[in-house]
């Protein structure tokens, strides 16, 4: 399939369009068929070209209001930004400077868009949005940008939640993409599940707390769900709930607005060929990662750096390839996103949280397991550099089920 692609659109068509045999493509294939059909889907749309006059101070603002009345059709054509009272003809790098703006204001706070998780490296929508009385409006807006840079091929510096790039693809998040958001309340609903109710002295119901601008109020989770209690039977559903109004419910006119304007320019049946880490990878690109300024700032537990393991470790990491190594960073961080400084300043739930090995307990050859609110890794003993080579490269393509709970 690398050397010829084009079998996606024939004998192997199947490939892409049965969602199990998915995970056995390649995400450079996957990316030459999703561009191929975009490049289609452009063609259709003509030569008219989507010319923007725009104002350096004011490019959020300018771009939302000569956006806004633009059909899909024309948002497809060939994007011409000028700067007004600047000259220069936009052979590209006018475009790239105004996405890389775009990329920063969608997340301003005075706007109310969206909300940082913990570390402050991803954003989720803002369930008190409507604070802005025309955010619906902006969420179709910035949902149309990152469909723009997508199908324009332009990178966008902007890293979202899992639960997000889930809602994305059409995926239901789970109770454990609530980590990387809220890690407190993420530890909270692990005791939920692992200890009986009765010894924590728990009163639930099946209603939450919402809090706004000063004032609360009681939401039921299901019909009447504040008279209703949580029992050791039912609290596996109760987890479930209160994730699913934290990340779906309670922002989900956020999210419809958004994915209406995401899927103006890239239909849902092309994008959900991706994997949640992979769509992070398509819109803000391939990190270049440092493994020696990694190595430089990471901390050890339990492990010496002389120690022979972590020399495996290391000679391994020197040995991934570019996207090997952007999985291993989602693997242990949550994230695919790079500190603009180097990995001295990796932020975590408590502030700069430098990236460390932890000595696992257990059986030797087990699966090591990350736990990406403290970029943390817990790495087995194993019996030769080749076998932790191979458990390394299983953690980070099948992640999503050894993320722990930190």
């Amino acid at each position: 399939l690398r050397s010829n692609p084009n079998l996606l659109e024939k004998s192997l068509r199947a490939m892409v369009q049965v969602p199990r045999c998915r995970p056995f493509l390649d995400f450079d294939v996957k990316r030459h068929w999703f561009k191929t059909h975009v490049r289609r889907l452009r063609q259709h749309a003509g030569r008219r070209g989507l010319r923007l006059s725009i104002r350096r101070k004011h490019v959020f603002e300018d771009a939302f209001h000569r956006l806004q009345l633009r059909n899909a059709d024309e948002m497809r054509g060939r994007l011409h930004i000028t700067f007004r009272n600047e000259e220069g003809v936009d052979a590209g790098g006018l475009s790239r400077e105004f996405f890389a703006i775009l990329a920063k204001e969608m997340f301003n706070p005075n706007y109310a868009l969206f909300t940082s998780t913990e570390d402050g490296c991803t954003f989720q929508p803002n369930p008190n949005s409507a604070i802005n009385p025309d955010h619906l409006s902006y969420f179709r807006f910035v949902g149309r940008i990152v469909g723009k840079a997508l199908v324009d091929g332009f990178l966008l510096d902007a890293h979202f939640t899992r639960s997000l790039y889930k809602h994305m693809l059409g995926l239901k998040p789970t109770h454990h993409d609530m980590e990387a958001i809220d890690p407190d309340y993420y530890r909270n609903l692990k005791t939920i599940l692992e200890y009986n109710l009765d010894d924590l002295g728990l009163d639930l119901t099946f209603s939450t707390d919402e809090h706004s601008f000063g004032r609360s109020q009681t939401v039921d989770l299901i019909e009447d769900g504040r008279n209703i209690k949580v029992t050791e039977q039912n609290k596996a559903k109760y987890v479930s709930l209160v994730c699913q109004h934290r990340m779906t419910t309670a922002i989900e006119p956020q999210i419809k607005a958004y994915l209406e304007g995401f899927h103006d320019l890239v239909k849902p049946d092309l994008i959900s060929i991706f994997t949640p880490k992979e769509l992070e990878l398509l819109i803000s690109g391939m990190p270049d990662i440092d493994v020696h300024d990694l190595k430089k700032n990471t901390d050890y537990q339990g492990y010496k750096a002389t120690d022979k393991e972590i020399g495996w470790f290391w000679n391994i990491m020197f040995t991934l390839s570019r996207s090997e190594k952007a999985a291993f960073l989602q693997f242990v961080t949550g994230s695919s996103k790079v500190p603009l400084n180097g990995f001295s300043e990796l932020q975590g739930m408590r502030g700069v949280q430098k990236f460390s090995i932890h000595k696992a307990g257990g059986s030797s050859g087990a699966l090591m397991s990350a736990h990406t609110c403290f970029n943390a890794l817990d790495l087995p003993i194993y019996k030769s550099e080749e076998e932790m080579k191979e458990k390394l490269l299983y953690a980070i393509s099948e992640g999503g089920g050894a993320f722990m709970f930190a």
